[in-house]
């Protein structure tokens, strides 16, 4: 029997928009900051200890929430989310909260603030019907998911090796859909040493770091099959234009479904390492994702979900999905996790990111029977 939940999404949506509102870009740390200090004080609100797990690199702090139980901090639930995004400072102008056809749209409300909604908002509801959790439920909010979690990963596989098993409400998918595995992604970064000289009196005695990083993005492009893909996202090279530029950086992701496509994906660009006309290229590797393979573990626990959803009369597909998350890091220490369980929506990293706000309770009403059923 599903339980009987007061469950209110204009009420949500009233928490949800504070999160939203306060833009917490990665690289921006007071900002990702802000962010923690509003979750953390909603948190607390709803009855959990609260412990801010001070930033490195440069990035952000974290959040790790821990809500009362009788067996105290023995192995339980954890439920892990980001609240940093990619959308930088002021994106707030260009794509403000609105609610509109059955939308709601803003900076990160997709990806995922709206997801670590439903967990707390789960939490509450289970808290006003009187209705205890079988094992101790743990939160850790992380700051830099976005660019690979190179900050936290750590942490974030320290905790879970703590807990039975890891619920991460990153976006649903369509038809109400969850995930049960995720491929792999290696970043890569690209440096191209060259030779000054005046772009205008003497550009031939120059040898442009700008030109052969711009050969070798070609390259990486090229080197993208259904196996293994490649990109290239972020470039800056030169500084005066009026000299041959001496040097070039680039940012490159590849990502595959297998950890073998992926191992000879890294060989391949690691192999774009050179000189040549006295340009020298480095390629070294950086972030890396391992894949996620679902185990018996974490099918188990999907079915155990999939029951819950056909009781409440809803379907849950489930699927292995690109993009990664940190469940990539818990699903391959083989700790049983079920990711995607957020809200559903579309345009995540976009202008046009949305939920679809019946999502909201549906997806709440979900989280809500998988905390009070998992022992």
């Amino acid at each position: 029997m599903s339980l009987d939940l007061a469950l209110d999404a204009e009420a949500m949506l009233a928490s949800l928009r504070p999160w939203v509102e306060c833009e917490s870009p990665t690289f921006d740390a007071p900002a990702v900051n802000r962010m923690m200090a509003l979750a953390a004080r909603d948190l607390a609100l709803a009855g959990a200890r609260i412990e801010i797990i001070p930033g490195r690199m440069g990035l952000g702090d974290c959040v790790r929430a821990r809500f009362p139980h009788p067996d105290g901090d023995a192995p339980g639930i954890l439920v892990l989310g980001h609240m940093d995004t990619v959308h930088p400072v002021g994106t707030l102008a260009r794509l403000p909260w609105r609610h509109e056809d059955g939308r709601c749209y803003g900076p990160g409300i997709l990806d995922m603030k709206g997801g670590n909604l439903v967990a707390l908002e789960a939490v509450r509801a289970l808290a006003r019907a009187g209705v205890a959790t079988p094992l101790p439920v743990t939160m850790l909010f992380t700051s830099d998911e976005e660019i690979g979690s190179p900050s936290t990963r750590d942490l974030i596989e320290a905790e879970a090796r703590r807990h039975r098993v890891v619920l991460v409400p990153e976006p649903g998918h369509e038809g109400n859909g969850v995930v049960t595995g995720r491929y792999a992604i290696a970043r890569f970064d690209l440096e191209a040493l060259g030779r000054p000289s005046h772009a205008g009196s003497r550009p031939g005695e120059g040898r442009s770091a700008v030109r052969a990083m711009a050969r070798t993005i070609l390259a990486v492009d090229a080197m993208s099959s259904d196996d293994c893909t490649f990109s290239v996202g972020v470039v800056r090279g030169g500084q005066w234009v009026n000299c041959v530029a001496t040097t070039c950086r680039a940012e490159a992701l590849s990502m595959a479904k297998r950890q073998a496509d992926l191992d000879r994906g890294v060989a391949r660009m690691l192999a774009l390492s050179g000189t040549a006309d006295d340009v020298t290229i480095t390629v070294t590797r950086g972030v890396t994702r391992p894949v996620w393979e679902p185990d018996a573990g974490a099918m188990a626990l999907y079915e155990t979900a999939r029951g819950l959803a056909e009781a409440l009369g809803q379907p849950l597909p489930h699927r292995s999905a690109g993009g990664g998350s940190d469940g990539n890091f818990t699903g391959a220490l083989g700790i049983p996790t079920l990711d995607g369980l957020g809200v559903i929506g579309r345009g995540y990293h976009t202008l046009e990111e949305h939920i679809e706000v019946e999502s909201l309770v549906r997806r709440t009403r979900l989280f809500a029977e998988l905390l009070a059923t998992l022992a």
